[in-house]
């Protein structure tokens, strides 16, 4: 599953969003975060500009801009905010895997990246737009590479967990969930989880369940 996906995604039974992101596993390795990280600390604009990650046009005296993440351009003060809100979904977020750098480059994107781009947000100049490319650009390697492996979602509002296994969120409706199936997955990944969530009345089941 790509993080893109997760800004989406609502609960299949309540319709409640956002849902919250525990990450176990991820699919690709730590290299190539690794190296979109440097570019970003490089700031290096020539590798940025040679991705053509950024569309950018005019059109009746106003800029517009679409990405990766948002392939429909839109005005550019109308991306920006996509963009805050895209940053945003990211505090729904845990990173339980062994990776440090996603950790690093995740906290980054919630602090220094989002206070960033919110100031050129609030004085909006198309001619510096490439102050905050290095910006856009991890955000975007980030949402649109990182894959998820193994994970799990879960709703605050009815309590439903659901699994992502082998880079595949698993949204059935209760009636067609495989409780020992998904018993063993919490209990597998039980230690990357903690008490508090462990103790709440987890629908449609619970390791506890099986004690």
């Amino acid at each position: 599953m790509k993080l893109w996906l997760f800004d989406i995604l609502a609960c299949p039974i309540d319709k409640f969003f956002p849902l919250n992101l525990k990450i176990f596993s991820y699919e690709s390795g730590e290299e190539s975060l690794q190296n979109h990280y440097q570019i970003y600390q490089k700031r290096s604009l020539e590798e940025i500009k040679a991705l053509n990650l950024f569309r950018i046009s005019e059109k009746d005296n106003q800029n517009y801009i679409s990405d990766d993440i948002f392939i429909q351009e839109a005005p550019l003060n109308e991306y920006l905010k996509l963009i805050i809100e895209s940053i945003n979904e990211l505090e729904y977020i845990t990173d339980k895997t062994e990776f440090e750098i996603s950790k690093t480059v995740l906290k980054l994107l919630r602090t220094e990246i989002k206070e960033k781009i919110k100031l050129f947000q609030a004085n909006p100049d198309p001619g510096n737009l490439e102050e905050i490319f290095p910006e856009l650009f991890l955000l975007n390697k980030i949402k649109i590479e990182l894959e998820i492996d193994t994970g799990l979602l879960f709703c605050e509002k009815c309590k439903r967990w659901f699994p992502i296994v082998d880079s595949i969120p698993q949204m059935l409706p209760d009636e067609h969930r495989k409780e020992d199936q998904e018993t063993k997955f919490l209990q597998t990944n039980k230690h990357l989880l903690d008490e508090e969530f462990l103790n709440q009345d987890l629908k449609p089941f619970n390791v506890s369940n099986k004690h």
